[in-house]
């Protein structure tokens, strides 16, 4: 498979050194260009280009980048692909965004806003670059981890979730786009490692009006 990311931040480049590690081809771009990503091939093998280059390069594309940039992607680009949406909401980084603050809206749903003709999949928001990097993990209880996953296209949720088998995790399914709130920053299955059950409670005991102390995720 080819998969084009969007975002050469720490959860974009563990995805690129899963992906590689099991066989994918990876292009891996960012909004400063090319020349920017000079070191990355090097360290973990992947092709490098334009944020146009890596959405032409594949019909799965990740988007991890601040939120706040997410409007900067050119929509066009990524009509008809999958969309993995690694993004996370940080006010502290991002500057306020009311929709958000008052609970109006997800930040997967503020990308599908922006990008209506993609399938957009959101994933590998809820786990720490540094854990994502290790792979797949036994937890104490035997079980491997499971990551959540949500979107309104079950075939691309499909073709998401067999990427993240892939890489070793288990897999939920939380539901539809409007439900991928319930994994967002500062909810009980936020970056929190869980079996599926486990993370199958967290996202049933997340309730929409009140978060997790700040940085509680954080080890």
């Amino acid at each position: 498979m080819r998969i084009g990311i969007i975002g050469a931040g720490s959860i974009g480049r563990a995805v690129t050194r899963l992906a590689i590690a099991v066989g994918h081809d990876v292009m891996i771009s960012n909004s400063r260009g090319p020349d920017t990503l000079s070191k990355i091939p090097q360290c973990i093998g992947a092709k490098i280009g334009t944020v146009q280059e890596a959405s032409d390069f594949s019909g799965i594309i990740l988007i991890a980048i601040p939120l706040r940039q997410y409007a900067s992607i050119p929509a066009e680009l990524l009509r008809d692909k999958i969309v993995m949406d690694a993004n996370n909401y940080y006010p502290d980084r991002d500057g306020p965004i009311p929709a958000l603050d008052e609970r109006r809206a997800t930040t997967s749903g503020l990308l599908a806003k922006h990008l209506p003709n993609s399938r957009i999949v959101k994933v590998f928001n809820a786990i720490l670059a540094s854990d994502l990097e290790k792979g797949g993990q036994r937890l104490p209880s035997g079980n491997r981890r499971a990551l959540p996953i949500a979107g309104n296209d079950d075939a691309a949720k499909e073709s998401v979730a067999t990427l993240v088998r892939q890489f070793g995790f288990d897999v939920l399914d939380a539901g539809s786009l409007t439900e991928s709130w319930r994994f967002e920053r500062a909810k009980p299955a936020y970056c929190i490692p869980f079996d599926r059950e486990g993370l199958r409670q967290a996202l049933a005991e997340a309730q929409r009006d009140i978060d997790m102390p700040e940085g509680s995720w954080r080890r």
